[in-house]
């Protein structure tokens, strides 16, 4: 057998997580995500990322902040839908995601002492304050509670769901709420450790685990795809 031809193998235990963990952490390092220097910047990054690439939601925030639009909510909310339009193009589906970024700051406006006094909400109702704001789904949702309330929940995505699925820990139509219980069964309910797991899998998806995937030189070499060759 070539380390080019896949190699058939037993799943590994889906009590393997924290092993999964541990290799993409060797292997990528610390991933320094959310990349945001402020709590508003993380939030608007969290609905500019909807549906797009990081580096073009990146693009939308940084013009809002030359801007000084998420220097207060009242700010962004305030600013005529043309020109915030322009501001967030780059993020793509310019006027849906204005719609949402100004609905997130009507809701922050009911909170006078910004996300310090929406964060001293228990994370149940918190979490449930979020998801009643137009455009804010569980992903956002928890993305917010995660890397910006500082909350120990996991926040799943599409590659979260690929790569438990080729793993043979969780079906390729999970949905949101199974493959969230499946990791916070197995991993401490850590802010940190949880947001780096996330951040791990986004990029060991971009590398590897593809739509089509890359198994060569992969190094989850228990995944029951993977071309790596076994250990003898």
């Amino acid at each position: 057998m070539t380390p080019l031809e896949p190699r058939s193998r037993e799943p590994h235990p889906p009590d393997a997580l924290p092993d999964l963990f541990d290799t993409l952490l060797k292997t990528y390092g610390p991933r320094h995500w959310w990349p945001a220097r402020t709590v508003p910047e993380m939030m608007a990054g969290a609905v500019l990322v909807q549906n797009t690439a990081w580096i073009g939601a990146a693009r939308a925030v940084a013009r809002l902040e030359e801007a000084g639009l998420l220097d207060s909510w009242s700010a962004l909310l305030a600013t005529p839908d043309e020109q915030l339009w322009e501001r967030i193009r780059p993020a793509g589906f310019f006027r849906i995601k204005a719609r949402r970024l100004k609905s997130l700051a009507a809701f922050m406006a009911g909170f006078p002492q910004g996300h310090e006094g929406l964060f001293r909400l228990e994370t149940p109702a918190l979490r449930t304050a979020l998801l009643g704001v137009y455009g804010v789904g569980e992903e956002t949702a928890d993305s917010i509670l995660c890397y910006g309330a500082q909350r120990g929940i996991f926040v799943v995505d599409a590659y979260a769901r690929r790569i438990f699925s080729r793993l043979g820990w969780t079906g390729a139509q999970a949905g949101y709420g199974e493959l969230q219980r499946f990791v916070m069964e197995r991993m401490p309910a850590d802010a940190h450790l949880l947001g780096e797991l996330h951040a791990l899998l986004v990029e060991h998806a971009k590398r590897h685990c593809r739509s089509q995937p890359r198994c060569h030189g992969c190094p989850v070499i228990f995944c029951p795809t993977s071309s790596t060759p076994a250990p003898p």
